[in-house]
């Protein structure tokens, strides 16, 4: 075969192979536009989509709503609330999702806002968003004692009363924070004193409503993952000795 025409044939196979593979992208594209239009219909107003996506399984959508993942079928017919774990591996892929869903950058935490505190060498870094007033996050403070080797930042967010923002102000105006916030949530000896100085609250708050921080205990690595609730301090180590 002609040396000349082989390449002719073959940058045109390799052109039709990407008009083929944009077709295809758009076909798709269109296909789930269609599905979430029709899905919104159905649901309502009030619930959000904000994508409609292929899962893994042929004829099987994922759809998002705020950061809530749902699945529905190719005619919107059905909703689906569960997870999909791929047999072979064992590999959750709904969890994978919305852990990756739930990520931040850490970079985007401003350490200045926080209470701090370095225990050892304080290599390790962890940051948690508290509420003075709630019982899980003096659970989970208690446990942070055990941690060596780390640096913890505490960002207060008051949400659950008036009274949580009042214990929140008291701290931070306190002349030693970290020590006033440690005597609370472990001791039970109430902050008091002035609540009228300058606070980062209102920021924290600010970012705890755009990364979807909407209870206490909330957890963060530098990865950017994510663990809610009172986690155990082992499952904190193991997260810790994935990251070296």
């Amino acid at each position: 075969m002609n040396k000349h025409f082989s390449t002719i044939a073959l940058v045109s196979l390799l052109s039709l192979l990407s008009l083929l593979s944009l077709f295809v992208g758009t076909v798709q594209a269109q296909s789930d536009q269609q599905i979430r239009s029709d899905l919104q219909k159905k649901v309502g107003p009030t619930t959000k989509i904000k994508s409609v996506s292929p899962s893994p399984i042929t004829g099987i959508y994922e759809v998002l709503v705020g950061n809530e993942i749902f699945y529905t079928d190719s005619n919107s017919k059905y909703l689906i609330q569960g997870e999909i774990i791929e047999i072979a591996t064992g590999k959750n892929i709904t969890e994978q999702k919305q852990a990756d869903l739930n990520r931040i950058k850490w970079s985007e935490l401003n350490p200045s806002n926080a209470l701090k505190v370095v225990r050892g060498n304080g290599g390790r870094q962890l940051a948690v968003f508290s509420d003075p007033n709630c019982g899980y996050c003096k659970r989970l403070e208690k446990s942070l004692q055990q941690l060596d080797n780390v640096t913890i930042y505490t960002y207060l967010i008051p949400i659950l009363s008036a009274d949580s923002a009042q214990k929140s102000k008291q701290i931070w105006c306190s002349a030693d924070p970290q020590k006033t916030y440690i005597d609370w949530m472990i001791n039970g000896i109430a902050p008091s004193g002035k609540s009228d100085c300058t606070t980062p609250l209102d920021k924290n708050m600010a970012f705890a409503k755009t990364y979807g921080v909407t209870g206490t205990p909330t957890l963060f690595f530098t990865d950017g993952s994510r663990f809610p609730g009172a986690v155990q301090i082992t499952d904190i180590e193991k997260k810790f000795s994935s990251l070296k």
